[in-house]
C-alpha cells in the first residue's frame, strides 16, 4: 500500500482538493471519470471537489456509491439522500447501489451489477471513503464476511452499525481503484486512524494500493514511515 498522509486543520477542503486533482486528471485523460463516495460526514467533502473542479469536468463524472444503507432515500441514514441534501449539481451519470425501487437485495444486486459493469466497465478510478471507529470502509467490517465477498457487490445483511441491512462495494472493486481518499477528523478516528496507518492487515485498508488521508489527528509519532 502507498500511503500519503496530509496533515491539515480542514481534512474536508484537504481531501477535495486531492480528489479534484485526481478526477480532473482521469477526465483529461479518458474524458470521464469513475467515482465512488460514501455517505456520513465523508459527503462534506464534496462542495470541495466542486469548487476545484475545471468548469464542466462534474458534468461527465460516473458516480455511484461505495456504500449504502437499504433505507428510502428520504430517511435520514440514507447515503444518496445525504448527497441530495447538499444541492449540489447533478454527475454526468448516477448508479445507485440501493434505489427505492428496489424491493430487496438480489433485486438491488440484479440492476446494480448488470449496469456497473456496463457504465463503469467493472471498476473505479478514485473512491471517496469514511473510516469508522472501528476501522471499516463503505460497509466491510473487520472480520465480517463481506470483507471476503467476490464480485462487485454484497449484500450486508448483519452490520454491526444499524442500520443493519447495507449495500457494499467489495473489497476487490476497492483493491483494483487505484486511488482512494480518506478523510479523518476528530480524536474519536485516532485509535482507528493509528491501525490504518500501521497497515493492520485486519483493515481493509491495508490493501488498498494508493490510500491519500487528509487529517487534523496529529500522527507524527505513529505513521511507519
Amino acid at each position: 500500500m502507498n500511503l500519503e498522509i496530509v496533515p491539515t486543520k480542514d481534512p474536508a477542503a484537504t481531501a477535495g482538493e486531492r480528489l479534484a486533482r485526481a478526477i480532473a486528471a482521469v477526465d483529461a485523460r479518458r474524458g470521464a471519470c469513475r467515482l465512488a463516495i460514501p455517505g456520513g460526514s465523508a459527503v462534506a467533502v464534496l462542495p470541495y471537489v466542486l469548487k476545484n473542479l475545471p468548469q464542466g469536468t462534474w458534468s461527465r463524472v460516473l458516480l455511484t456509491w461505495v456504500d449504502e444503507r437499504c433505507v428510502p432515500l428520504a430517511d435520514p441514514a440514507s447515503n444518496r439522500g445525504a448527497l441530495r441534501r447538499l444541492g449540489l449539481p447533478p454527475p454526468g451519470l448516477e448508479l445507485p447501489l440501493w434505489d427505492d425501487t428496489d424491493g430487496d437485495a438480489d433485486a438491488a444486486l440484479g440492476r446494480f451489477v448488470p449496469a456497473f459493469m456496463r457504465a463503469f466497465a467493472g471498476g473505479l478510478d478514485v473512491a471517496l471513503l469514511g473510516l469508522g471507529e472501528d476501522g471499516h470502509v463503505a460497509s466491510l467490517f473487520p472480520g465480517h464476511a463481506a470483507l471476503e465477498a467476490e464480485g462487485t457487490a454484497v449484500f450486508v445483511a448483519d452490520s454491526p452499525k444499524p442500520p443493519p441491512r447495507r449495500m457494499s462495494l467489495t473489497h476487490a472493486v476497492l483493491r483494483a481503484t487505484p486511488l482512494a481518499v480518506l478523510a479523518v477528523g476528530g480524536e474519536g478516528k485516532r485509535a482507528a486512524l493509528r491501525r490504518v496507518v500501521q497497515r493492520d492487515p485486519a483493515l481493509p485498508t491495508s490493501a488498498l494500493p494508493h490510500l491519500m488521508i487528509a487529517t487534523d489527528i496529529d500522527l507524527e509519532d505513529e505513521a511507519d514511515e
